[in-house]
């Protein structure tokens, strides 16, 4: 079976898939019995190249290694170059649309407008991005009934880790009534490493100089990222659509040292938790540090990762734990819902 996709932004994500499809598609096509062919790319910075045949992975990563672009990759008959990013979502052959573009979380844009264009044009959609999820999935999913695709989105909440399919598949039959978790692992990073003495900044700038942290760390450690992961849980675990003004949100700017290690000799330690609680008035839904004893599942998660904590009616508390980011593991999140997208297509 061969699966055809148009990748749109070549950053670091989408060219983490493109490295695994790399070097792993003859064995996905040999377990799978799925071939997935990347027909077309688009970047804002590095152009777009396209080819119906499909593109040689590896030439277009060694050009963008080499150029930071694709003006390496070989002028073969059939390749088109002067596509933007809708063109490429609706005059490429693709069968489904990787959007990997940057998450935008004032409106969710470009991205948003991405996925639109690709279910309205009968192309399925696969994204980590968390913008489209968290400010227009109802939209998205209403968009992809309409037009018989489907939209997936795994790595928008904890990167390859399966939290949403875990819920779905393995869950089925029960009721998640509350859901608590790390889902920011800059800030994990940081509370873990104050722990270990550090002040706040310093930590701030060991996580930056590791690159879990943007020049511009707001997003993450004033709890803008794990808000909008919660206005995604909400949506995918309880079918509730929540603004970002219903998330309760703060930060961990206000922690200091000595914060850190009066709460530690108490056998306690912070947190930043993110939550949502099923009451009778509503879905609650929190960000903000927490002071949680040791025998609480959350507080064994150390350093740049993340957890989520799952409290079910029948089958009580059940916590996963894994990587929140990363280039293979982001990258990883994007091929598993390929592999989904194509297994419910046979």
């Amino acid at each position: 079976m061969r699966h055809t996709l148009a990748v749109i932004g070549f950053g670091t994500v989408g060219q983490g898939f493109a490295e695994i499809l790399a070097q792993d598609g003859d064995a996905l096509k040999e377990k799978y019995g799925i071939d997935f062919d990347v027909v077309a790319i688009s970047d804002q910075v590095k152009g777009a190249v396209a080819d119906p045949k499909g593109l040689n992975l590896p030439l277009i990563l060694e050009s963008v290694k080499i150029s930071g672009d694709f003006t390496q990759y070989p002028d073969n008959p059939g390749v088109v170059r002067d596509w933007d990013s809708f063109q490429t979502i609706t005059q490429s052959n693709a069968d489904t649309v990787i959007e990997a573009t940057y998450t935008n979380i004032t409106n969710g844009q470009p991205g948003l407008d991405h996925c639109r264009t690709a279910l309205e044009s009968g192309k399925n959609v696969v994204t980590t991005n968390k913008g489209p999820i968290a400010l227009g999935l109802d939209e998205l999913q209403r968009l992809a009934q309409e037009h018989g695709t489907r939209i997936l989105y795994e790595g928008s909440v904890m990167s390859g880790t399966p939290v949403l399919r875990l819920a779905e598949s393995s869950l089925a039959g029960d009721e998640i009534q509350t859901v608590r978790g790390i889902l920011n692992g800059t800030s994990n990073y940081i509370l873990t490493r104050m722990e270990d003495g550090l002040g706040f900044d310093q930590a701030l700038g060991e996580a930056q100089t590791l690159g879990y942290a943007e020049a511009d760390p707001t997003n993450d450690i004033d709890g803008y990222d794990a808000q909008f992961k919660l206005l995604i849980l909400a949506q995918a675990l309880f079918g509730t659509k929540l603004r970002k003004e219903d998330v309760f949100r703060r930060g961990i700017r206000h922690i200091d040292r000595e914060d850190i290690f009066q709460t530690h000799g108490e056998n306690r330690r912070y947190k930043l938790v993110a939550s949502l609680e099923k009451t009778t008035s509503g879905l609650m839904a929190r960000v903000a540090p927490e002071i949680i004893p040791w025998s609480d599942p959350l507080a064994g998660v150390y350093g740049a990762v993340n957890a989520l904590t799952y409290h079910c009616r029948l089958a009580g508390d059940i916590t996963i734990v894994g990587p929140g980011a990363g280039r293979t593991e982001t990258g990883y999140a994007l091929l598993v819902d390929c592999i989904n997208l194509c297994r419910e297509q046979i």
